[in-house]
């Protein structure tokens, strides 16, 4: 059964850095994009990260760009999203799943979110 599983979240204050992790199972990773996204209270889910697991390529919308950064641990069917620098406006449920377009994804392919704030 395909299952991804987020882990990581906490409270953190301004300035801090938090890892998230994705662990997969039920299937490899690699082959796959991975997205992560960020929802903030009453707004849209957004993508911050896209990993292009064939060829290692990567996207960072402006806001985060420079501050956060995926990677891939194929040994461990594990994705990450390293936070750094974090700000308030970083707050929200954090998502991992396979893909990096919010409205193509099936519900099946995302995990169930982890909590994030930042604040002082």
């Amino acid at each position: 059964q395909l299952q991804l599983v987020e882990s990581g979240g906490g409270l953190v204050q301004p300035g801090g850095s938090l890892k998230l992790s994705c662990v997969a199972s039920g299937f490899p990773l690699k082959n796959y994009a991975l997205g992560w996204f960020h929802q903030a209270p009453g707004k849209e889910r957004e993508v911050v990260s896209c990993l292009t697991s064939h060829d290692g390529d990567t996207y960072y919308p402006t806001s985060v760009k420079g501050r956060f950064s995926t990677s891939l641990d194929n040994a461990r069917n594990t994705f990450y999203l390293q936070m750094n620098s974090l700000k308030p406006e970083d707050t929200g449920i954090y998502y991992c799943a396979l893909g990096c377009t919010a409205q193509t994804i099936p519900d099946d392919l995302w995990g169930h979110g982890t909590q994030v704030t930042v604040s002082s």
